[in-house]
């Protein structure tokens, strides 16, 4: 079942309402609001969100440009759905910095995400201080740095590049979202666990965690936008997209838990003298727990659950945003010749080939265009806050306590207020300022790696990951979609992915 025919199903029960309402007057043309959406009695804005449900993101960029910014949606009496979506920067910089204590995840949250545990997503107070610390305490180790930097270029040159080059060589058409998005998992499961599940190689053979990690995606996406007495009813039936959800928390925590075990073993081998050191996060964890760092105050559970989290932002970054960036330089081929010849000015071979962090510094355009795609395309495009006390918007939209708030990055990117009236083109030259250095645009502008004290601490791994495969990846081949324009829009789902998958034609260069 799709996600759009999950949400019809779901939400078959207002329809009897909705054909009543049809009876009145729509609210809409007493009070000359949205021309958009209509606010009709009894189900209120409810099945304009079910009749847009295929571009989701689409529709809500359209609701907050018409309202100036700032959006409230009023959904039916019988739900707990009225919510304020903004695209406003103010407003984003009053919600994630400014007034930051005051917005908190919030109990629908908590119940949204509820199958995350009790990891820095949903973790508040102590509790996410105490994750944040631990995460930024080995981050910021250089040597973890260099572990990420020299695990992912083997991971690109060995995997990646061979799967491209077969393609090249049987003339096969590729999804290319999924050859990222296994690549990114296999990094990610790397830097966090030490351990390569190799979901990405030649064969490509099924991958049942990598698809169960996009089912809860998908489903947690769901239980933003339909009632929470629909998505409950569906988790104890155990239909519809909460199936999906169940069989999925099933796979990850089965995957996760056997992870842990294989590290956990191979920890507890006498280590040997001039063996190199894993550097991954689980084991700077053991080893920071083993000499009672000040840094790790985080139970085993919790930091099971940390992991867990971190897997998904990690890999979803990564391979969303190199996603969009093939596909927008498909679109905008004269973008790719000027990385190539940035990249060829950087790498006397020709194909580019890693040789230090340092070695990813000059390559200013590519780091422009990948800001470029971050922009049009947040890995995360929507972010959820409530008040803890009731708060004032600095638009004048009044939210009362635990009123939900939607932050809609993705519609912030494509704002004629932030960006100018060429928002909506893809533009690598607005990130670079007269002197050739990237412009530094403030995170309430540029939330697609949060902003405040929740900005993503993994921001500057993430850069490097998608610049080593970025840049191994236009030195060697040439990428030409084989999609339809119009079959590549944004998933219905937590994650911007593209509905369809990004089909393409691979063939080598020079």
């Amino acid at each position: 079942m799709s996600n759009e025919e999950a949400i019809y199903s779901a939400l078959a029960l207002v329809l009897l309402l909705f054909f009543l309402a049809l009876k009145f007057k729509p609210f809409n043309a007493l009070f000359g609001k949205s021309r958009i959406i209509t606010d009709y009695p009894i189900v209120g804005m409810l099945p304009g969100i079910i009749w847009n449900a295929h571009r989701l993101h689409h529709f809500l960029t359209d609701l907050v440009e018409e309202s100036g910014g700032t959006f409230l949606f009023k959904g039916g009496w019988f739900t707990s759905m009225c919510m304020i979506v903004t695209a406003d920067p103010d407003n984003v910089n009053y919600i994630l910095s400014k007034n930051f204590v005051n917005f908190g995840k919030g109990p629908e949250f908590k119940k949204i995400f509820e199958d995350l545990g009790e990891g820095i997503f949903a973790a508040e107070g102590e509790s996410w201080e105490n994750q944040r610390k631990a995460a930024k305490f080995f981050m910021a180790n250089v040597r973890f740095q260099q572990f990420v930097a020299e695990t992912t270029w083997e991971k690109v040159d060995s995997g990646l590049v061979n799967v491209l080059e077969s393609s090249v060589k049987t003339g096969e058409k590729i999804d290319l979202q999924e050859i990222f998005s296994r690549l990114a998992f296999d990094c990610t499961v790397l830097m966090a666990l030490g351990h390569d599940p190799k979901t990405l190689s030649l064969e490509m053979r099924d991958s049942p965690v990598v698809r169960a990690f996009h089912d809860a995606e998908e489903a947690t996406m769901l239980r933003h936008v339909v009632p929470e007495t629909v998505w409950k009813l569906q988790k104890f039936l155990n239909i519809g997209a909460e199936k999906k959800m169940n069989k999925a928390v099933e796979i990850i925590y089965g995957f996760l838990d056997k992870s842990i075990e294989l590290k956990e073993e191979k920890l507890s081998i006498p280590h040997r003298i001039g063996e190199d050191e894993d550097h991954d996060m689980f084991t700077c964890y053991k080893r920071a727990i083993s000499q009672n760092h000040e840094a790790v105050k985080i139970s085993e559970q919790v930091w099971r659950d940390a992991t867990l989290n971190f897997l998904f932002a990690g890999k979803d970054t990564i391979s969303t945003a190199l996603s969009w960036f093939f596909w927008l330089l498909d679109q905008n081929p004269e973008k790719e010749i000027l990385i190539r010849q940035e990249i060829a000015s950087n790498s006397p071979t020709g194909k580019w080939t890693f040789s230090g962090i340092d070695n990813l510094k000059n390559l200013i355009y590519l780091h422009a265009s990948l800001c470029e795609a971050l922009r049009l395309f947040p890995p995360i495009a929507l972010n959820h806050k409530a008040p803890v006390k009731s708060d004032t918007l600095p638009s004048g939209h009044h939210a009362k306590a635990n009123t939900k708030i939607l932050t809609s990055f993705f519609s912030m990117g494509r704002m004629e207020s932030i960006w100018g009236k060429d928002c909506r083109e893809f533009k690598p030259e607005r990130w670079i300022s007269d002197t050739g250095m990237i412009v530094n645009v403030p995170s309430f502008k540029f939330p697609a790696f949060n902003a405040g004290p929740r900005s993503c601490i993994g921001k500057d791994m993430s850069f490097i990951q998608m610049k080593i495969a970025a840049a191994s990846v236009i030195s060697r081949f040439k990428i030409k979609v084989a999609s339809d324009e119009c079959s590549i829009l944004p998933s219905c789902s937590v994650v911007l992915f593209m509905k369809n998958g990004m089909k393409a034609n691979i063939y080598g260069y020079g």
